[in-house]
């Protein structure tokens, strides 16, 4: 017995005061009706209505259970009601997850500009340094280098490329001089991100599209692309830093371009949103896919504070 579906039918019966027209309202047959309700009383063993060929009333017990019935019919209704909207309406919370090398200076106003847009939607932001299952560990949508995703079944849709470059202060480069290929970098103070993040090697392309990889042991390295960001416009040193984080500084002269006619080699990163490829996406995911494409790409992607660290 579909026992919410027999309560529905009692309480029609009750309501309407006929066997005949709660078969009407509900479009089942009398014989449908009439098997609910004796499916019912016996589930229950007690007797729920009173029967003449003319007549049909509620016992004491069927008073009773019909409204307890009415009460938990309303709720269902209201839960299944909630739950419709939300897949109309962005709201609830959404769970994000982000590489702790995206730049929250860049993230940060995207999602302000969200919540000022979807102010029922409230935000949990993970950052991680390590590879996702974006499914196993509960989370609505990812903003990631796409090989860090272990999930299968995900919609990936890129966001931004990043595109790294050598820089260095004006006050480093008067002191310590500028490196004429990436081999002289070995005798610099080389700023790096974490071990975790890139290993010991570099390589680089040539303007004659030869390859030359260099060694370099850093004398400073960091998890965060702003601190490293912080020591080279302090002076420390050379580093790798995504062109779109340090545009600014290469407008205003606060950092300068080292080995402009070399490129690193495969390291131009894409980073995406992901998002479980559910056939019935909710409203808050639908809403802030939507959102975080627009957004970046009426910025055209150079967004001098978006920054992933090359890996």
């Amino acid at each position: 017995m579909n026992q919410l579906q027999a309560m529905r039918v009692f309480l029609k019966v009750a309501e309407t005061g006929s066997f005949g027209r709660a078969a009407a309202a509900l479009d089942l047959s009398n014989a449908v009706i009439t098997r609910y309700v004796s499916l019912l009383e016996a589930h229950l063993n007690t007797r729920l209505l009173n029967r003449t060929t003319r007549s049909v009333s509620l016992t004491e017990a069927g008073h009773a259970y019909a409204e307890g019935c009415r009460a938990v019919i309303e709720q269902v209704e209201s839960i299944e009601a909630s739950v419709a909207n939300s897949s109309v309406d962005p709201s609830g919370t959404l769970k994000l997850v982000a590489s702790a090398s995206f730049s929250l200076l860049g993230l940060t106003p995207m999602l302000c500009a969200f919540r000022a847009r979807y102010p029922n939607v409230k935000l949990r932001l993970t950052l991680l340094h390590r590879p996702v299952d974006l499914v196993a560990e509960g989370f609505d949508v990812g903003i990631v280098v796409p090989h860090l995703v272990n999930s299968g079944m995900l919609i990936n849709r890129p966001l931004v490329r990043v595109e790294p470059v050598l820089v260095a202060s004006p006050a480093y480069v008067s002191r310590r001089g500028t490196p004429a290929r990436p081999a002289s970098l070995t005798v610099h103070e080389f700023l790096a991100p974490s071990a975790d993040i890139h290993g010991s090697t570099w390589s680089f392309i040539g303007p004659s599209g030869a390859p030359e990889s260099v060694v370099l042991d850093p004398a400073y390295s960091v998890n965060s692309s702003h601190m490293l960001r912080q020591a080279v416009l302090s002076g420390m040193g050379i580093a790798v830093l995504p062109r779109n984080y340090v545009a600014q500084d290469l407008d205003s002269g606060s950092l300068v371009r080292l080995l402009p006619g070399f490129t690193l080699k495969d390291a131009d990163k894409e980073v995406s949103i992901v998002y479980p490829g559910r056939r019935h996406v909710s409203a808050k995911t639908r809403s802030f896919v939507d959102f975080a494409l627009a957004y970046f790409r009426e910025r055209e992607f150079v967004d001098a504070n978006l920054a992933v660290l090359p890996e």
